[in-house]
This record gives structure tokens, C-alpha cells and sequence, in this order.
């Protein structure tokens, strides 16, 4: 029985403080502030999101949370047995087919965006083919030889990605161009999911210290235009996934 109460408790808080709701909230503000004060010569504060959340807002704080304690963050209270790299890759993807539903008229290019989705469940399953494991912090302490071409190219697809799946560029809605911005809370949610499951897939896990928190938390991202996207995402997962075949075909 107290072992049971002490697995709810460990549930709610990483559901509900860390690495859940209150560190993904904290998290994306600081790096969206970060990153509209680097876009903006003229800078002002941007308006708050609404107090009351949309239903967009609701669900995508949901998948996110649930994304989040997949993670290997340093003094995350889940087992690392229970995180799964496959629970965290749906709660993601669940987050952009919501807004695409919801919100389909301020989403710039929706078609070109479930392309981008696909690519990146590529990235993110092709490293899990060979070693036949679902937890993130197993594929990311993996370090056989015979892989590191999976996990290279998977990685960096994965940061091809990033900007469209965040809705940066060149996914930019037009209903976004106002004056004064407005703090994307959908983004704000998932900046620390996204980022924090790349960093637990492809980098070697941090020990629990504040030092390996610090290396957990850095923010990682890159910018790609619009060009790179239409033109070469596509072939590019191509290319990953007859990499992730002839590895497991060579490896077996």
C-alpha cells in the first residue's frame, strides 16, 4: 500500500512539477522570449497568452506533459523501465494533428507540415530498429559502432524537423504577423518536450546532479529555410530509412 502511494505521488509530481507542467512552462517561456527578442530589432514585451486555455491549449499541454516524462532528465521521479520512446513519439505527434484540427485556418501549409511529421517519427523510431528497445535513455547511452550512421543521420534529421513541428519557419501562420506578438502558449508547452527528447535519444544521458540538469536544459535548435524543407527533407528521410535497413540487415 505505501509503495503504491508513493508511486502516485511520484507520478503526480513529475506530471505536475518536474519534468511535467510547471518545468515546461518555465522552460518555453524563457527560450520563446529568448527567441522574440533575437527576431525583433525593436523590442517590447509580448502579450500574454489568455487565462482561460482553449482546448488547443488543453490538449497540447496534455501530450506534452505525457511527452515529458519520457525523458531521461536528471531526477526524473518515473523508473527509467516505464518511459517509452514510442508513448513519448505519439504524445508529439498528437500535439500537432490537434492544432491541425482545431486551428487548421491560422496553420500556414498544413500538408507540407504532416510531411515534416512523418520525417521526424523517422528520426525518431529509426535509432529503436536494431537495438529492439522503446527507452529513450538506453538508445541514447548507445554507443555500438555499427549504429552511430543510424543515429547521425537521425539526429540530424530530427533538427531538420524542430522548426517546422515548433511552427517557426517558414510555418509561420500569417495570423501570427501582428504588431505586438502574443506568446504562442502551444509552443511554450512543447519547446521543452521536443528538445528534451532529442537531447535523451542522441546525447549521452546526464547523471542526476545539477550540472548534468544545466546539460539537460540546454536548448538545441537550428533555422532552415523554406527551400530546405521542399526540397530536401523528403529525400533526406529517404535517404535515413534506407540507412536504418541496411544497418539492421548488416547487424543481423
Amino acid at each position: 500500500m505505501i509503495q503504491l502511494l508513493l508511486g502516485i505521488v511520484a507520478h503526480a509530481v513529475a506530471l505536475l512539477l518536474y519534468p511535467g507542467l510547471a518545468t515546461m512552462a518555465a522552460f518555453g517561456a524563457v527560450v520563446e522570449l529568448a527567441r522574440m527578442r533575437l527576431s525583433r530589432r525593436v523590442w517590447e514585451w509580448p502579450e500574454l497568452p489568455r487565462r482561460r486555455p482553449t482546448p488547443v491549449v488543453a490538449t497540447v499541454a496534455l501530450c506534452a506533459v505525457v511527452a515529458a516524462v519520457q525523458t531521461s532528465a536528471p531526477f526524473n521521479p518515473i523508473a527509467g523501465d516505464e518511459r517509452s520512446v514510442v508513448l513519448a513519439a505519439v504524445a508529439l505527434t498528437f500535439t500537432a494533428w490537434a492544432e491541425l484540427a482545431l486551428t487548421v485556418e491560422f496553420v500556414a501549409e498544413p500538408g507540407l507540415l504532416l510531411i515534416v511529421q512523418v520525417c521526424w517519427l523517422l528520426a525518431v523510431l529509426g535509432p529503436a530498429v536494431q537495438p529492439e528497445s522503446l527507452r529513450p535513455q538506453v538508445l541514447g547511452n548507445l554507443v555500438v559502432p555499427g549504429l552511430l550512421p543510424v543515429k547521425i543521420a537521425c539526429a540530424f534529421l530530427y533538427l531538420l524537423c524542430l522548426p517546422a513541428l515548433l511552427r517557426l519557419w517558414p510555418f509561420t501562420p500569417p495570423a501570427d504577423k501582428r504588431v505586438r506578438q502574443r506568446l504562442d502558449a502551444g509552443r511554450v508547452l512543447t519547446w521543452f518536450p521536443y528538445c528534451g527528447l532529442f537531447t535523451t535519444m542522441f546525447i549521452t544521458p546526464s547523471i542526476d546532479d545539477a550540472a548534468g540538469l544545466l546539460r539537460f536544459l540546454r536548448w538545441r535548435g537550428s533555422a532552415i529555410a523554406r527551400g530546405l524543407y521542399t526540397r530536401v527533407i523528403a529525400p533526406f528521410a529517404g535517404l535515413v530509412l534506407l540507412i536504418v535497413v541496411i544497418t539492421s540487415t548488416l547487424l543481423r
